[in-house]
């Protein structure tokens, strides 16, 4: 069966939802994405320098063979998703969720939510809130990001989600993760560390 006959933009949103809620606390045995980003801000003596570091370890982490194993909560994924893009969707959110936090946006915000959403799109991001009538580092500003109304970010979600979607379904899950096997209930597998590179410089420029 095709990855594109098995993803839907519901499966999607739901698998969204879900990761970001897992992320900000964290699943057994990891971080999250607040502790995190404190990790990172107490090695170094600028915000800025926290991140790049933050980027560049997830990037090395990411390509390691076995860097996934053991994310055993994402067994019990409530929608039916291939373990390996649910658990690069949940390391690439994270580090994106900690960029956020790091720059000072409150991860509660719904308004947070949906640009974390946006960042792992990568270097569609930018078209996505320029569709929405958005652009990256203006309207993100702390202040401003809390005035986009609800329906707005209804309409950005949806395209994070049809874009996602196309995204797995043409490219399959090589460009991102590659596939794993579950033997004895563990994730095992890595993430494409070039893709994790370019949504961490998307996490940085849309956070401002």
């Amino acid at each position: 069966m095709k990855i594109k006959e098995t993803l839907t933009e519901a499966k999607i949103t739901d698998l969204l939802n879900w990761t970001y809620e897992k992320s900000i606390n964290g699943l057994p045995g990891t971080d999250s994405a607040y502790e995190l980003a404190e990790n990172f801000l107490a090695k170094h003596d600028t915000t800025d320098k926290a991140i790049d570091s933050l980027i560049r370890w997830q990037n090395t982490k990411s390509g390691t063979s076995g860097f996934l194993t053991g994310l055993g909560g994402l067994l019990t994924l409530p929608v039916t998703i291939p373990a390996n893009i649910a658990s690069v969707m949940y390391v690439q959110m994270r580090m994106i969720a900690a960029i956020a936090h790091m720059k000072g946006y409150d991860l509660k915000d719904d308004q947070v939510k949906t640009f974390v959403f946006v960042c792992l799109t990568g270097k569609s991001a930018t078209d996505i809130l320029k569709q929405a009538g958005m652009k990256a580092g203006q309207l993100a500003a702390r202040q401003a990001i809390k005035k986009i109304p609800g329906e707005a970010l209804k309409v950005i979600n949806k395209r994070v989600g049809f874009r996602l979607v196309t995204k797995f379904g043409e490219k399959g899950i090589v460009n991102l993760g590659k596939a794993v096997p579950l033997v004895g209930g563990v994730i095992g597998g890595t993430v494409d560390s070039i893709g994790t590179n370019v949504i961490g410089k998307t996490a940085k420029k849309v956070f401002v």
